[in-house]
């Protein structure tokens, strides 16, 4: 493994992506999942899930991904510029 996916993984190991997502948008817990309303299109029903082991889905839209796809999609940030708001 190189060194930059040495700090890939630490850095999510270290990020708590439902904390992360909480700073976006209301959830719910829901059994093992998060669920809330979508943060990147308009709903009434929460098709927006979020599992604690990295990842998260909207059903509604279909965006999904992981801590640095959320950063990517929500604030618009390049790959490089997610990893250093999360590290």
């Amino acid at each position: 493994m190189d060194r930059f996916e040495e700090a890939k993984l630490k850095i999510k190991q270290a990020t708590d992506i439902v904390e992360l997502i909480q700073n976006y948008v209301p959830l719910t817990r829901k059994g093992r999942y998060w669920v809330g309303l979508c943060p990147f299109h308009n709903e009434k029903t929460p098709s927006f899930s979020v599992n604690p082991d990295g990842f998260f889905k909207c059903f509604g839209c279909g965006k999904g991904g992981d801590e640095f796809t959320f950063l990517m999609e929500r604030e618009g940030l390049s790959f490089r510029e997610a990893m250093e708001a999360l590290a």
